[in-house]
């Protein structure tokens, strides 16, 4: 990891600005720490780039990835659960002043419903699901999961009664 170091004049920022935003297209960053240095005309943003060493950042094409259409992948059934999934996750988002994907990503909400997590651990288990995440939102999602197999998941649909998880 290296570090790159910017100071923006606070009154004319413009061809620094240009400089930063070349680096960063640039290279792969993984941290950005500003701060402004208060100091009359002569005030300025210093600004601390954190990158990876010998790696560029990735082409547009890469990084965005294909998106899903979780109705064509999903049954019906869970689609409609994976849709309030996305509801709940937006309330809490919207509670917490976070962008909703802050929370889980939609892929990761797809995961819930296809492996039937019931549990902590089985919700932790998820690739790029961390313990913070389950202890601040897993209980939500996982009382929201279990009511809609209680309520909507016939009793006889052995495929959504088993525990995957």
């Amino acid at each position: 990891m290296k570090y790159k170091f910017f100071a923006i004049p606070a009154r004319a920022p413009d061809s620094s600005t240009e400089e930063l935003n070349a680096f960063c297209s640039q290279h792969r960053v993984s941290f950005v720490e500003k701060h402004l240095v208060v100091d009359g005309v002569n005030s300025f943003w210093s600004i601390c780039v954190t990158w990876l060493d010998g790696e560029a950042a990735p082409s547009a094409s890469i990084q965005k990835k294909s998106s899903i259409d979780y109705k064509q992948v999903l049954s019906e059934t869970d689609f409609g659960l994976y849709i309030e999934l996305r509801n709940l996750r937006k309330e809490l988002a919207d509670s917490y002043g976070v962008p909703p994907y802050a929370l889980f990503t939609n892929e990761q909400l797809a995961a819930m419903v296809e492996q039937r997590i019931r549990n902590k651990t089985a919700l932790q288990a998820i690739p790029g699901v961390g313990k913070s995440r389950v202890e601040k939102y897993g209980e939500q999602f996982l009382q929201k999961l279990t009511e809609f197999w209680e309520r909507d998941v016939p009793e006889g649909d052995d495929e959504a009664h088993s525990d995957r998880s």
